[in-house]
């Protein structure tokens, strides 16, 4: 044997013998999960419900932070240069990572270059919901009525989480496709953006199955149609909005994974990946979040980067090609 060879295969050795034991241990400390978007919000329940899963799993607390606004580029910026340790995950939506870079000239981070994309979690459908108090009890008849109030120079509203998210472009898409027009009311997030249609100041949402179920069983919101391609089987007697509008091909689904900083070393991406598979595959879990509409898939989808690929110029395109800015 050379010499050469003896002293790759000590400096190998070495490595190991440095490394291995901290990565058996991992997690060491309390692990944050932030969330860019605000309390109360479909992403905050999922980060809760997945981070009480992984603390189960390593008697390691995983604690949710906040950060809100600007449809999640807040706290994308903020992660994309937090130490890059494991340590540190970011639970964040499309609208933030292949939206957002899309209708923003300018952003505190890049997609592709400042994240590894760890896991997609899960993903969920949106309700077309209405207040009440608005004259429509069905699709067709919250068109008509947009396009009465058109006309008489009084266009209605509907509220979203933030410009660029998935509540805006399907709110964009539905108008183009239905040939109507109505105003966008941007918010802080879905919580606040709900608070207002339930208070009747904004007439309409597009809202997040988890989020707005309790409102639906209490009839403090009529839903309208469903933005996914099929009906849902928590809700099998609501359209879709194609059926429910006589929009063939219209369909909007959001969805959520993990990401972590860029220079987060493989081997622990790859535990936290493991980690976050076992969670989501939890009996449990699924039925926590299948109650609420939402269909967990990480461990259908185990190449996520290849995915995030993939979604970038579907968005780009139809952002483009509908017109979707943000103000």
């Amino acid at each position: 044997m050379s010499l050469f060879t003896r002293l790759i295969g000590v400096s190998v050795f070495l490595i190991c013998s440095i490394y291995l034991p901290v990565l058996a241990a991992y997690p060491e400390k309390p692990v944050r999960i932030t969330v860019g978007f605000s309390a109360g919000g479909s992403a905050d329940i999922i980060a809760r419900e997945l981070g009480a899963k992984l603390t189960e799993q390593s008697g390691q607390p995983y604690i949710v932070e906040n950060k809100s606004g600007a449809t999640g580029t807040i706290a994308a910026a903020a992660v994309a240069h937090y130490p890059a340790d494991g340590y540190s995950m970011l639970l964040i939506s499309q609208s933030t990572m292949v939206v957002a870079p899309v209708i923003y000239p300018k952003l505190g981070f890049d997609t592709l270059r400042d994240f590894i994309p760890v896991s997609l979690l899960v993903t969920m459908p949106m309700v077309l919901v209405v207040n009440p108090a608005v004259p429509a009890n069905n699709l067709q008849e919250l068109i008509t009525y947009a396009k009465a109030s058109q006309k008489m120079g009084k266009e209605i509203a509907f509220a979203s989480a933030g410009p660029g998210g998935p509540q805006h472009i399907a709110g964009e898409l539905l108008s183009n496709m239905g040939k109507f027009k109505w105003i966008h009311i941007p918010y802080k997030g879905e919580s606040q953006a709900l608070d207002d249609v339930l208070g009747g100041q904004v007439p309409a949402m597009f809202v997040q199955l988890p989020t707005v179920t309790p409102f639906l069983k209490t009839g403090q919101l009529r839903p309208l149609a469903i933005s996914t391609a099929a009906r849902h089987p928590n809700l099998r007697d609501l359209p879709t909005v194609a059926e429910a509008g006589n929009l063939p091909g219209y369909m909007v689904q959001t969805w959520y994974g993990i990401f972590v900083p860029t220079g987060t070393p493989p081997e622990i991406v790859k535990k936290i990946k493991d980690q976050t598979y076992t969670a989501l595959k939890s009996p449990d879990l699924i039925k926590t979040l299948s109650d609420q509409g939402v269909t967990p898939v990480g461990a259908l989808e185990p190449d996520f980067a290849g995915f995030i690929r993939d979604e970038i110029p579907k968005w780009t395109k139809l952002i483009k090609t509908f017109n979707i800015q943000t103000q």
